[in-house]
């Protein structure tokens, strides 16, 4: 029987991790998988190490570090030729484990698409659903894939050195480029999905989070070099910013119709990246397009916090 190391990080998620663990749980036993659960905690002040432990997983105490450092150490004391990555607020599908392991030969490093529950807001609907690769095709190679889920063997995760535990955040898209660069076939699985209980609840919690998920940019551009892949969306944020800034000289100046044009050209990024995120859903283009353009304003405000060495501070967590 194979074995499969589940790492699983987290911080102050009592409230999720025995869903999280029971369904890992489930997962490997109709895969018929030795399954070796690990949780690494990040100093939670909560209950969660505790119900981990009455479940059976092997808890890691680990507080001070970033998300990679988590996902390092889960993977050092590991056992499995497969070692598994998983948030503590995700519940993963009874047949995760058996669909993705059938599809072994076809990619090298394995994710389910994401979803939230029918409870959580529009806006934390309408960003997962962002993400998602809806359609008649079961499989999708892509170029990088979310931490929140990942299955590969042992000897990928050992080849590219682990996760860079120096990033605060984008250390999935780093692990994901440096498994490309090294040959690993990304493969994106969209037959079953996984759903985010970690939803953000409201509004100011998604902006803190997005501004949170944005501090990376200029250590991946130092780690990995420019490249259009990394430098579009700070550019079009960047570009944003400028746009608006015209705007308010032009209002200023008394010239509303030339701060208004500027003001729509400022949406069209934004625009564009829902449209080509939803499909022919109008009404999840019309989220989207919202939501694309708070975020790349947050995007520069990021950036520049970034460059100032003011970081946005949150404890590390799946």
């Amino acid at each position: 029987m194979s074995r499969i190391s589940i790492v699983i990080p987290m911080f102050n998620e009592a409230r999720h991790i025995a869903r999280t663990l029971l369904a890992a749980q489930e997962a490997a036993r109709q895969a018929q998988l030795d399954c070796e659960l690990i949780v690494v905690d990040n100093g939670s002040d909560d209950h969660g190490p505790r119900i981990a432990n009455e479940l059976g997983a092997r808890v890691l105490i680990v507080p001070g570090v970033h998300i990679g450092a988590l996902r390092n150490r889960g993977a050092a004391v590991a056992h499995g030729e497969w070692l598994a990555f998983i948030d503590a607020d995700i519940e993963m599908p009874a047949n995760w484990l058996k669909l993705l392991l059938e599809l072994d030969g076809q990619g090298d490093v394995l994710g389910l698409d994401l979803d939230t529950p029918r409870q959580a807001p529009w806006f934390a609907q309408a960003w997962q659903r962002r993400s998602q690769r809806p359609g008649s095709r079961p499989l999708h190679r892509v170029q990088w894939l979310p931490s929140a889920n990942l299955l590969l063997r042992r000897q990928w995760f050992e080849q590219v050195a682990g996760f860079d535990e120096t990033l605060r955040t984008g250390e999935d898209k780093d692990f994901s480029l440096r498994l490309r660069d090294a040959g690993a076939q990304l493969l994106l699985v969209n037959e079953s999905v996984a759903l985010h209980w970690g939803y953000e609840g409201s509004w100011r919690e998604w902006m803190s989070k997005e501004l949170w998920r944005q501090g990376s940019h200029v250590q991946l551009l130092r780690s990995h070099g420019p490249s259009l892949r990394l430098l579009r969306f700070p550019a079009l944020s960047i570009g944003a910013w400028g746009l608006d800034f015209l705007a308010l000289v032009a209002l200023f100046q008394g010239q509303p119709r030339i701060a208004l044009m500027l003001l729509l050209m400022t949406s069209l990024p934004a625009l564009f990246l829902s449209l080509r995120q939803s499909g022919r859903d109008l009404r999840l283009t019309l989220q989207l397009w919202a939501l694309h353009g708070v975020r790349l304003h947050l995007t520069g405000a990021a950036l520049l916090l970034n460059l100032c060495h003011w970081n946005v501070r949150r404890p590390a967590r799946g």
